[in-house]
């Protein structure tokens, strides 16, 4: 059987009428209780057309893409517009508890807000990269849901919009704290993942196939690990100081100065066997990296 078209959401009115909901109080932002909260729809995947930040607790049977949500702990989860949510048959878990917060990007329009959240990598990532939060930290996001709720229910004046900014800016700016704190605590886990990351690139760079193939992608790596790559490069950047980007050009860098000092093979030879299609490009990043060109490097061998 084919999948289902997801469901379009472009408006907060259509969240509340598609989750039977009363009218929202604002046009353009809400936020909706998930206790209680019924699936009598037949719709199991939405495309929303809004900026979607969530707290659930008990959501094991949630998917975003293709990956599923196997805890019932307390997390956050963020989505930009256009992205999918889904669930299994079974529908909404009856001890789901939360709030969902839904913002109409036309809510940010002229705002600095507007541009700036672009710089929270988070609404990138995936499902299996939620954020976890500590009691305290639960704590801290719901006082500033509390106030986003009370601000948009109470009367609609000048002020209104600059203070709910103000505290969405405030929110988004502690889940940036907090993920901050989740690469640092779990050690383990995200060591574990640059190891694989590691080896996928050895192996890769040691491929007969790679000039075929090309220069490994952060895509490629990301898919490899099962990993977004946003969540990737940020996870990356606390552990080493660097992007994934910037570890695959430092490996890339690394085989070419072997096949520089090591072989006969020329520049472009050596620049089409790791996968570049035009030696400039790799010339350009040899030196951007060492400061020589490659002949220069090799010279300095002889």
């Amino acid at each position: 059987m084919p999948t289902a078209k997801p469901y379009r959401i472009r408006s907060i009115t259509e969240i509340h009428r598609l989750m039977g909901l009363p009218k929202p109080h604002h046009p353009l932002i809400s936020i909706v209780d998930l206790k209680g909260l019924k699936n009598d729809h037949d719709i199991d995947a939405v495309i929303f057309d809004l900026y979607v930040i969530s707290m659930k607790r008990g959501c094991n049977n949630l998917f975003y893409g293709q990956q599923k949500y196997d805890f019932d702990e307390g997390l956050m989860g963020f989505m930009s517009p256009g992205q999918v949510l889904r669930g299994e048959e079974n529908g909404v878990p009856p001890n789901l508890e939360g709030w969902m917060l839904f913002i109409h990007p036309d809510f940010l329009w002229n705002t600095l807000l507007a541009s700036r959240i672009k710089k929270y990598e988070y609404f990138g990532y995936a499902t299996h990269e939620a954020l976890f939060l500590s009691d305290k930290e639960e704590t801290v996001i719901n006082d500033i849901v509390r106030n986003i709720r009370n601000e948009y229910h109470s009367n609609i004046d000048k002020f209104s919009q600059d203070i709910i900014i103000a505290n969405l800016e405030t929110l988004l700016n502690y889940a940036e704290r907090f993920y901050q704190r989740q690469f640092i605590t779990r050690k383990i886990t995200n060591h574990k993942i640059l190891e694989r990351l590691e080896e996928t690139l050895s192996a890769y760079l040691g491929d007969e196939a790679l000039l075929s193939k090309g220069a490994p992608t952060v895509q490629y790596m990301a898919d490899t690990l099962n990993i977004s790559p946003k969540y990737l490069s940020s996870l990356l950047k606390q552990l080493t100081g660097q992007t994934t980007q910037q570890i695959i050009h430092e490996k890339l860098i690394e085989k070419a100065k072997e096949k520089l000092s090591n072989t006969e093979l020329s520049v472009s030879e050596i620049a089409y066997s790791l996968g570049f299609e035009h030696s400039q490009s790799f010339n350009k990043l040899f030196k951007s990296k060492t400061k020589r060109s490659p002949l220069e490097f090799r010279a300095s061998f002889n």
